[in-house]
């Protein structure tokens, strides 16, 4: 079975923090790693903040900025999920941008891994809390 990653576990590939270790350790197993290709902007995008706030140097900004599509397996264009993921947004009230990685990981019928708390929340006791992981876990 895929596993789809959204962007707060594909960070952690490219500097360390939090989660770092259990990032780098799906590459150990034999599923697929998936992404909508909206996650190499919101990568980028988290990497640029993190350079702001000194977390992230620029040269490691750049290493993410080219090696992100490298490391996952598919990147899956974006338009064909946005229908999906915008009445997937509508029914749990959150973002559309996240709710992209989960309309991939339905299509897929897959995992989303995710070190993002707020999504994990929002899928608790909905149709879709089995199909959203923590990184975690």
């Amino acid at each position: 079975m895929s596993l789809v990653v959204d962007a707060s576990v594909a960070l952690k590939w490219f500097v360390e923090e939090e989660g770092s270790d259990a990032a780098a350790a799906l590459f150990g197993r034999p599923d697929p790693l998936i992404a909508p290709d909206l996650i190499v902007a919101e990568v980028c995008n988290a990497g640029w903040k993190a350079v702001r706030l000194g977390i992230m140097l620029p040269d490691q900004l750049d290493h993410a900025a080219a090696r992100l599509a490298a490391v996952l397996d598919e990147l899956v264009p974006l338009a064909p999920l946005a229908p999906r993921a915008v009445a997937i947004s509508c029914a749990l009230d959150h973002p559309v941008c996240d709710c992209v990685y989960l309309a991939l990981a339905e299509t897929r019928d897959a995992r989303l891994v995710t070190a993002d708390r707020r999504l994990r929340r929002s899928v608790e006791g909905t149709t879709w809390s089995a199909r959203v992981v923590g990184l975690d876990a």
